[in-house]
């Protein structure tokens, strides 16, 4: 296994056709789950629930395992892996910020905003993910730009369209549009990035993670135009998804708060689509979204409501994909 903090070389895959969609996942069970202060100064989903405080890692713990469950007994093939006491590190559960996977043996580990989270990054989490189904033959580090306090937090940052090699960004401070447009140049994807803004106390302010106001599938994308202010950038991100055939499905910002843009598109050993969703966020849709998206998929419908009003991510942050 290589790993490059300076130079970044794509490693094989490029003369294949890309799957958008895995049947793999990595999740890492908590151990010391809690409300992160280092992370509410700009996650706005979060809530401190002080009613709860004593008992929130067993309440996340029985709402993990109960998603392990769920995605196996749908035939997903899911790597856990167990957090550790120390460091703490209270955001574990949400792997995909740290570590994306892709094809051809490529891992590509990411800079974090919040000091905390950086702990997350284990080498023996790669170590073991590559023994078990990915064959990790190459590591890009991009964590060097935390030492210039700029931010790029995997596929919480940034929504793959893998097989037309699209990436969308929203810019926050844990999207920099520098190192955003720099990963697109090393990966060969077409960047299209943008400002997307949630209204809190009167204020529009920026959404910071664009997976949850976005999520692509293969033949559709679930997003929150109106949290896209500029009419402009709005455009920009529809013609996107228009020019690769993406049925738009649109979520209000009521719904999106409630975690209804943080979706994931997965398969099954059985090659069945599968769309993973928290039941907050299936509560808040319609039956014309809902039929929309059961038109293409099985739905997976998981209960997770301390992982959301506490860590402010739901079910898609929970998963990385593996290729």
């Amino acid at each position: 296994m290589h790993i490059q903090k300076d130079h970044f070389e794509v490693d094989g895959g490029k003369n294949t056709m890309p799957k958008q969609i895995t049947h793999t996942i990595l999740m890492i069970e908590p151990v010391s789950f809690g409300f992160n202060q280092q992370t509410a100064v700009n996650n706005f989903f979060q809530q401190k629930d002080d009613n709860i405080q004593s008992h929130i890692q067993e309440l996340a713990l029985a709402e993990f395992n109960d998603m392990v469950k769920i995605l196996r007994a749908n035939d997903v093939d899911v790597l856990i892996v167990k957090d550790t006491l120390q460091p703490h590190t209270p955001d574990a559960i949400f792997p995909n910020n740290w570590i994306s996977f892709h094809e051809g043996g490529q891992a590509v580990l990411y800079p974090m905003f919040a000091e905390n989270r950086r702990k997350e990054r284990r080498d023996d989490i790669v170590q073991y993910v590559s023994g078990q189904k990915s064959n990790v033959k190459n590591i890009d580090d991009f964590s060097f730009w935390e030492e210039q306090n700029l931010f790029l937090e995997g596929t919480g940052s940034m929504i793959f369209d893998r097989v037309n090699r699209y990436a969308f960004a929203a810019l926050s401070e844990r999207t920099d549009k520098s190192v955003f447009l720099q990963f697109c140049k090393v990966f060969e994807f077409k960047p299209v990035y943008f400002s997307a803004n949630q209204s809190l106390d009167g204020k529009r302010l920026p959404i910071y993670h664009t997976n949850v106001m976005m999520s692509l599938a293969e033949n559709y994308a679930v997003i929150c135009l109106e949290s896209i202010d500029n009419v402009e950038e709005r455009k920009l991100v529809v013609d996107a998804l228009t020019q690769t055939n993406k049925e738009i499905i649109t979520i209000s910002e009521d719904q999106m708060h409630h975690f209804a843009g943080n979706m994931l598109q997965i398969e099954n050993r059985k090659a069945e689509r599968l769309l993973v969703l928290s039941q907050s966020a299936y509560d808040s849709l319609n039956k014309q979204q809902i039929d929309k998206l059961t038109a293409y998929n099985k739905l997976i419908v998981i209960s997770i409501p301390t992982v959301e009003r506490v860590g402010g991510g739901s079910v898609r942050c929970m998963m990385a994909e593996v290729f």
